[in-house]
């Protein structure tokens, strides 16, 4: 009877140990705060796909740029001294006033909240310049615009990619193509402090960087080209030929037009 009962506890003590090893891999998929239950918990269901949290945010972001950008463009052709800087303002107000309205039409179709004024940040970059004169406004303009577009770029490349809904997916093509061509323009003034940019952008690291090893004085080997086996079969032409930097070309169609 003994052996009996010592062979039982050993039994249901494996079965215990078992059972404790499992349940965490089990409960795991149904574990509140996981990515993928607060990605459920973020979506709503619409005739164009699920829209998300991130995805609302995307169409906030759109609109406060459009809302603080296009007077800081304004501002430029009224005040800077400079065609270039002009230009890029130019650019600013145009982009911007297209923009926003693709914003507010992708907006009322999903029945999402926009805001009516820029954020307290925004109003401050605001008064900033129009504190400013000459070259100050010039640097300032340049700087404090190309670090608010190159940060919008990552959100937008991130929602392009990993959105389900289709109004979103569009608009995000569209945010993409206008950022790029404000970055180009911004860049064309001469004016962007490229160090201060990547010192920032370093600041808030929090990984290594990654990559081959740093010259050593020593020419590499030329990499071979990547070439098509059959070139004879691509017609496609590359959207913009290597050189200097220039305006994105922006075409497409009218707001309201799309899906």
């Amino acid at each position: 009877m003994r052996r009996i009962n010592g062979t039982a506890l050993i039994i249901a003590a494996l079965v215990a140990t078992v059972g404790a090893l499992a349940f965490p891999v089990w409960s795991y998929a149904d574990r509140s705060g996981t990515g993928q239950a607060n990605l459920n918990a973020s979506s709503v269901a619409t005739q164009w796909g699920p829209l998300t949290a991130t995805d609302r945010d995307l169409l906030v972001k759109v609109r406060l740029a459009g809302l603080w950008e296009l007077p800081a463009g304004q501002q430029a052709i009224e005040r800077a001294p400079s065609k270039a800087i002009k230009e890029a303002g130019d650019h600013l107000v145009v982009g911007h006033t297209d923009l926003d309205q693709r914003a507010r039409d992708v907006a009322a179709k999903l029945g999402v909240e926009l805001p009516n004024q820029p954020n307290e940040q925004q109003q401050g970059w605001l008064r900033e310049l129009s504190a400013a004169s000459g070259q100050e406004y010039e640097y300032k303009f340049a700087n404090l615009l190309r670090n608010a577009h190159g940060k919008v770029f990552s959100a937008i490349a991130m929602v392009r990619h990993t959105t389900r809904n289709t109004l979103i997916r569009q608009l995000a093509s569209d945010a993409n193509q206008t950022v790029l061509d404000h970055i180009t323009m911004l860049e064309a003034t001469g004016k962007v402090d490229f160090d201060a940019i990547a010192n920032e952008a370093a600041a808030g690291a929090t990984a290594s960087p990654t990559g081959p090893p740093p010259p050593d004085g020593n020419l590499p080997p030329a990499p071979a080209p990547v070439t098509p086996q059959n070139p004879g079969e691509a017609t496609s032409k590359p959207s913009t030929q290597p050189g200097a930097p220039t305006a994105v070309n922006t075409n497409r169609p009218a707001p309201g037009t799309q899906q």
